[in-house]
């Protein structure tokens, strides 16, 4: 199991979210929301810092972290964090 940050992700949300190098965000699970993996869950995304990090990557100087009881909802898959012109952030996993 792998994240994987689009470098196009990475600038987007640096820009959005007024990151600075060295920043962490928190991919989590959420209640609620739109999933093909789990149903009734979906990923958000919070400008935190890491209590117990069960994956993490880094992309444009911003770490991008799973903590460990929720790195559950991968099955084993990577996560790729890409950015649609369309849809703004997306999740997959493969």
């Amino acid at each position: 199991m792998n994240i994987v940050v689009d470098r196009d992700a990475a600038s987007w949300l640096k820009q959005e979210m007024q990151l600075q190098p060295g920043d962490e965000l928190r991919l989590f699970v959420r209640l609620g929301g739109c999933s093909t993996v789990h149903s009734g869950f979906s990923l958000g995304i919070a400008k935190e810092r890491p209590v117990r990090p069960g994956l993490q990557a880094e992309a444009e100087g911003i770490v991008f972290y799973m903590e460990e009881d929720n790195v559950w909802y991968l099955e084993g898959k990577d996560l790729y964090v890409r950015r649609d012109l369309e849809e703004g952030i997306v999740f997959d996993l493969s």
